[in-house]
């Protein structure tokens, strides 16, 4: 999702040398992976901890809400909204209440490329939490009350957002990098498409979608392989063994360098930009995520925030990232800043932009960059549930069972020439698309905003 905003964080002193302790006395790869294949043939990466009685499963299911069908925008939204609002013989309230008696935690969401599920579970009870698993994907109940009591609360959170600038930028944003690709819809769906999505919709999202084939699960905690084996075939070999096919077309971002202006009375603008960025899997791709922490992804050390926030005070935060797609890449970035300005903000933007293009970071930011991002890796291993939304997240990107202890080595080969090379590559000033909303002075738009996205 193209965010509009990012709070910088100032990074303590003490916290600096935490990273640099670790980058050299702690490796990332202390977390140990092993491929688990049930009886079934069902797949899970698990890493056992036996520390503590707690058991954490991720699961995400290709394809999210890039398939949502024509006019049913939100749709894999809601079912990952309501899905677990009763199943099998248990209603809402009953099933609810039996997560809440027994500290299970079942929560699922849905993105543009995947359909995601989170299991939280203490040991004793996980025979029960895997069996609720299991019927919240095969026999979800779709009530009528808890679905039309989840559409509201839908519908209201989306009537707010059409008023909300943060909302307005990302959506305005998306429309202009994808005109005509399906990633340029609003994933939460619009009033009208919500209101029009019925039951059967639901249901047939679950059918065509879970198939075993699109299955990917990350465990973490207190269980052993067999264990585990077990619990992956009572809990999935009652999907269908593939989903229904698919395809979405490959697209590059439309980055035409247009500056579209929405028009709202605040004090202060919210900016969103970007242009085509670096797929996951493009061998540049680390080489951009070092650059990219240089120019906009890190702290204070950013030259976006030095520029923007340190040297001049125009702005609290200002940002670049990477977004990386299965079918497409950006590297978009925000600021918010007064009306009066907007304009030397994007000035400021536009010039590092060119800046890092033409001459590519300097020998002490790759070194600072490097060491950071690898003894900052370990931070990340901070509880279950994020490792266990890592190995999901890995699968996903086809990085392999052993890229946690590879990753740094990834990010340590990134020399001088490459992250200059790089940086010519992805930073395009000219092609730099620029949504401004509010009321900004001395900034002229190129074009209207489209009107289905504000």
């Amino acid at each position: 999702m193209i965010q509009s905003i990012s709070t910088q964080r100032v990074v303590p002193a003490a916290l600096l040398a935490l990273i640099v302790t670790l980058a050299t006395s702690v490796p990332a790869w202390a977390v140990q992976v092993q491929r688990v294949i049930s009886p079934g043939g069902i797949e899970a990466w698990l890493v056992e901890d036996h520390s503590n009685p707690i058991i954490s499963l991720d699961l995400a299911f290709r394809g999210g809400a890039a398939l949502d069908p024509d006019g049913k925008a939100g749709l894999a939204h809601l079912v990952a909204s309501t899905i677990d609002e009763g199943s099998g013989d248990l209603d809402s309230q009953a099933f609810q209440g039996q997560l809440d008696s027994l500290s299970i935690r079942l929560r699922f969401d849905a993105s543009l490329d995947s359909f995601g599920g989170e299991l939280r579970t203490l040991t004793e009870n996980k025979e029960t939490a895997f069996e609720m698993l299991r019927t919240a994907l095969t026999q979800p109940r779709f009530d009528e009350e808890p679905v039309e009591r989840i559409r509201q609360q839908i519908l209201f959170g989306l009537s707010q957002e059409r008023q909300n600038p943060n909302s307005i930028v990302g959506r305005v944003l998306r429309k202009l990098m994808f005109p005509d690709h399906v990633y340029g819809a609003p994933s939460e769906g619009t009033i009208e498409s919500v209101q029009g999505l019925t039951v059967e919709d639901l249901r047939g999202f679950v059918r065509d979608r879970f198939g075993r084939d699109q299955l990917y699960i990350g465990v973490v905690g207190d269980v052993t392989p067999d264990e585990l084996g077990l619990l992956l075939d009572e809990t999935f070999m009652a999907l269908p063994e593939k989903a229904k096919s698919f395809t979405i077309e490959e697209t590059v971002p439309a980055s035409m360098g247009d500056l579209v202006v929405v028009e709202k009375e605040i004090p202060q603008s919210i900016v969103a930009f970007g242009h085509a960025g670096i797929k996951r899997d493009d061998p540049d791709f680390y080489a951009a995520f070092v650059v990219n922490h240089i120019v906009g992804g890190g702290s204070f050390s950013s030259r976006l925030y030095q520029e923007v926030r340190e040297k001049r005070g125009l702005a609290y935060s200002v940002y670049s990232a990477l977004h990386p797609m299965d079918h497409a890449a950006l590297v978009v970035g925000g600021v918010g800043t007064q009306n009066g300005r907007v304009a030397e903000s994007l000035e400021l933007i536009r010039a590092e932009w060119e800046r890092i293009a033409t001459d590519g970071p300097t020998e002490e930011e790759l070194e600072k960059a490097i060491t950071f991002l690898t003894g900052s890796y370990p931070l990340r291993f901070s509880s279950s549930g994020r490792i266990s939304g890592m190995l999901v997240g890995m699968q996903l990107a086809d990085l392999g069972i052993d890229y946690i202890d590879r990753r740094n080595d990834y990010i340590r080969d990134v020399d001088l020439d490459s992250a200059r090379r790089v940086a010519q590559r992805l930073y395009r000033a000219d092609e730099l698309s620029v949504v401004v909303v509010g009321q900004p002075d001395g900034v002229t738009p190129t074009r209207e905003a489209p009107k289905e996205a504000i």
